[in-house]
């Protein structure tokens, strides 16, 4: 007598033939995935490793450069401090000459929010904020977008960093603290963050911790 389930039973082990090797062919697969997977992420965290040990080494490196003098730092003392009621703007004794931002002296009674002001700020305001502690960043206006980005970047959220171009600057970048001053050529001068790090709420402050804002601007 014929078993006419045979062709059956062998349709039956093709399928589940078939079908184990698409299983293992699935598993074969998932290993190659989470092999690649792994791989990638191992790459990511020595990566981010790599940036962050980076990142430590250079902020130390900025430390202990604000540690020691900085070449270039003209310093002035005995400065007046009064607050008077109008104060004018700096302007060169010249034609075409040029000018520095004043390093303090008498100025507004109202500070200038710092931030960062794509327009330039009144100079009286400015001292006031110098008197607390911020340091102020001043570029000529045709300085190239890139050197302003950077610049930027660097005040961008600090709350005693005041950024804003000044005409007739005397160099295309000057970084000014009460008392201090820095002239660069270029916004990534390796002396420009290790002044903010010395200056900020720095030991030359006249008055430290006073508020840097409550006055007047709107800065971006």
């Amino acid at each position: 007598m014929v078993d006419r389930r045979t062709p059956d039973r062998a349709r039956a082990a093709q399928l589940a033939d078939l079908r184990a090797r698409q299983a293992a062919k699935e598993r074969r697969s998932r290993a190659v995935i989470i092999a690649v997977s792994a791989t990638a992420v191992v790459g990511l965290v020595v990566g981010a490793g790599a940036v962050i040990v980076n990142e430590s080494r250079r902020q130390s490196a900025v430390e202990q450069a604000a540690n020691q003098p900085i070449a270039g730092v003209e310093e002035t003392t005995d400065l007046s401090s009064d607050h008077v009621a109008a104060v004018p703007e700096p302007t060169p004794e010249e034609a075409g000459g040029t000018v520095l931002p004043p390093v303090g002296g008498d100025h507004d009674p109202v500070p200038q929010n710092c931030g960062v002001y794509a327009e330039p700020v009144a100079t009286a305001n400015a001292v006031h904020s110098l008197e607390h502690g911020a340091v102020w960043i001043t570029y000529r206006p045709d300085l190239a977008q890139a050197q302003v980005d950077v610049l930027t970047e660097l005040a961008r959220g600090e709350g005693y960093v005041l950024l804003s171009p000044f005409p007739d600057l005397a160099a295309p970048v000057v970084l000014t603290a009460w008392g201090v001053q820095l002239q660069v050529d270029d916004a990534a001068d390796p002396r420009v963050e290790p002044f903010l790090v010395k200056y900020v709420q720095g030991e030359q402050t006249p008055e430290p911790g006073a508020p840097c804002s409550g006055g007047v601007g709107e800065p971006s």
